[in-house]
């Protein structure tokens, strides 16, 4: 599958590609030097982050197919080191040189796959880092779940399946109507709602036999069938400093119809009741203390149900979406800046990363086209961009594009992010900008 239309996300002029290990620095900068790993998408922006803190930026790439470093972010890249990402040996040998030839300060992973591989390196290496066992559970669905599970946290039925044979006992365990998701996918790919044994074959099918790969990473058959959670949804981000869990933001999510659950945008702050927030808070902390996430960020997704807020999932990484970027405008603090920060080791408090807040509130759409088959062109965007409470707009497909199905992040065409001063501006704005914006 391709994944390179969500990728240039950061603005910088493109410069020409620099020779891959070539140094464009000859001296690596004071502070120290940060190895990033594949850098994508929402990780793109801890480049330009790592040379704001005085680091050199060392970047891992395949740098092809799905797994490209753009033009547009290589201005923040000092040194360019071209190797298989996916290869674990390959990876740990061209750390262990770098390190050798200029001794690396930390490493973060630039996306969701590669969470583990940074850990392993930074164990290796003696740098700041997570636990081993860790960056593995929060990689893997289903060592997540048992772990929050042995601590006491409530989470939703569920069953591993490793093989079609397995799903008609994981249905009698978790029951209809359930969800279906791969064991160790991103971006709500191949997750879907199932009603019943037949759907639920249907949905395995599609994640075993699935041609399409995220970042060159085949699906390995291995899915997770749970319970399924009826409440609104949100994310709650933060980050852990000297042992304790700090949330920065209660997000909501606004997601498209079932049975997926493409998300459609976000909104800081989400407004909950203060106490169903403490809720939230609270039981967030316990989930990330029981995983074991004692450095950097974390993304954690929870639903509200009727018996309190349940956990979908962790990620130990800057939230994807823009989200961070919301949280910048909204509240002024700079997750980005606390993740460089902690993986690389540098002395730095927290609040050193908090400014003054643009607005109360910071949203993002995105559009979409259902039925949409090929892209051709966008109608509107010169109007939105003209708005005064527009700070980015953005478009993924070029003329000719075919256009997958809304069934996953995959379906979105753009996306505008914008500032509000209450919660009847934000609605107001998005309905506005959704209307604006028409796709053929």
């Amino acid at each position: 599958m391709s994944l390179r239309h969500l990728i240039p996300l950061v603005s910088h002029p493109p410069e020409d590609r620099p020779m891959p290990d070539t140094p464009v620095r000859p001296e690596p900068a004071p502070r120290g030097r940060l190895l990033v790993l594949e850098p994508m998408s929402s990780g793109l922006t801890l480049l330009g982050t790592a040379r704001e803190l005085g680091l050199e930026t060392l970047v891992f790439s395949h740098d092809a197919a799905d797994r490209v470093v753009p033009e547009t972010a290589r201005a923040d890249v000092d040194r360019l080191v071209v190797v298989d990402t996916n290869d674990s040996a390959a990876l740990a040998e061209a750390a262990a040189r770098e390190h050798a030839r200029s001794p690396l300060s930390g490493v973060v992973s630039g996306s969701e796959f590669y969470t583990d591989a940074a850990a392993r390196i930074a164990h290796r290496l003696g740098l700041p880092g997570l636990p081993l066992d860790t960056a593995e559970a929060v990689r893997d669905k289903t060592r997540m779940r048992a772990i929050l599970e042995k601590a006491g946290l409530r989470i939703p039925r569920y069953a591993p399946v490793d093989g079609a044979d397995e799903l008609d006992a994981a249905a009698a365990q978790v029951g209809f109507p359930c969800v279906l998701k791969p064991a160790a996918g991103s971006g709500s790919i191949q997750v879907s709602r199932v009603e019943d044994h037949a759907q639920l074959r249907a949905a395995y099918r599609a994640i075993a036999e699935d041609a399409q790969y995220v970042f060159d990473q085949p699906e390995d058959g291995r899915a997770l069938l749970e319970e399924y959670l009826d409440g609104p949804e949100y994310s709650v981000e933060g980050y852990v400093h000297r042992g304790a869990v700090v949330v920065v933001s209660v997000t909501r999510k606004l997601l498209g119809a079932e049975p997926y659950f493409v998300e459609l945008g976000h909104v800081v702050q989400a407004d909950l009741a203060p106490d169903v927030r403490a809720g939230v808070v609270a039981y967030t902390a316990d989930a990330i203390t029981a995983l074991g996430i004692t450095l950097g960020l974390f993304h954690a997704e929870v639903r509200i149900t009727a018996d309190g807020p349940v956990l979908i999932e962790v990620g130990a990484r800057l939230a994807g979406d823009r989200i961070a970027e919301l949280i910048h405008l909204a509240t002024g603090v700079s997750l980005r800046h606390i993740a460089v920060a902690a993986h690389a080791g540098l002395d730095r408090e927290p609040a050193e990363a908090v400014g003054r807040p643009v607005a109360r509130y910071a949203g993002i759409h995105f559009f979409t086209a259902p039925g949409l088959e090929v892209f051709q062109r966008a109608e509107g965007l010169a109007e939105v961009e003209r708005h005064p409470r527009v700070t980015e707009l953005r478009t993924y497909y070029q003329p000719g594009d075919a256009v997958p199905p809304a069934r996953d992040l995959r379906c979105r065409l753009g996306h505008v992010i914008y500032t509000a001063e209450s919660a009847e501006e934000e609605a107001e704005l998005r309905a506005g900008f959704a209307a604006a914006v028409r796709f053929s």
